[in-house]
């Protein structure tokens, strides 16, 4: 996944595939034979003709927010290397993406300099208050409880591993 400070999950890129028809496949689902639920995939790589899943022909620019590249780049599975095939160059989508992502940044509205600042300055005491506070009410003796770092800091727990991550590396 590309992704952007900015943006975040709003605006997170990856190579999209199409099919020969020119279509975009739904994702491909993997019978592990464990359980009532299959895993479900939509990298790119996937989409190589075996185990049921279709093949792709072409790969493109997609975002999170539907945005999808008018650039087809042809996919040659020959030079995708079949033990490490997330490996391959997929430079062409991604400069797409980039693109994309430029155009967005020209549409938004731009916060002044000194508001940025402020801000800035804001979540980092906000951060620091919260690591302190949540740090003292956290059982240490089997490592922090990202789910009640999470809930204190009102994020998910991938957030909270993130942001406190970031603190500690300020110190």
């Amino acid at each position: 996944m590309w992704e952007t400070e900015e943006f975040g999950s709003q605006h997170e890129g990856r190579p999209g595939v199409l099919l020969a028809d020119g279509t975009e496949p739904s994702p491909v689902y993997f019978d592990a034979r464990s359980g009532p639920t299959m895993h479900q995939s939509t990298e790119w790589w996937v989409y190589d003709g075996t185990l049921g899943a279709p093949l792709a022909t072409e790969l493109r620019g997609a975002c999170s927010c539907g945005w999808r590249g008018s650039t087809r780049h042809p996919l040659d599975w020959e030079a995708v290397g079949r033990q490490r095939p997330y490996l391959a160059d997929t430079s062409g989508p991604e400069g797409d993406w980039d693109t994309h992502i430029i155009e967005v940044q020209a549409r938004t509205v731009p916060v002044p300099a000194d508001l940025t600042t402020l801000l800035d300055q804001v979540e980092e005491r906000l951060t620091e208050r919260a690591a302190t506070d949540t740090a003292f009410s956290i059982d240490t003796a089997d490592g922090p409880q990202w789910d009640t770092v999470a809930q204190a800091l009102g994020i998910s727990e991938q957030a909270a591993r993130s942001r406190l991550t970031r603190y500690a590396l300020r110190r």
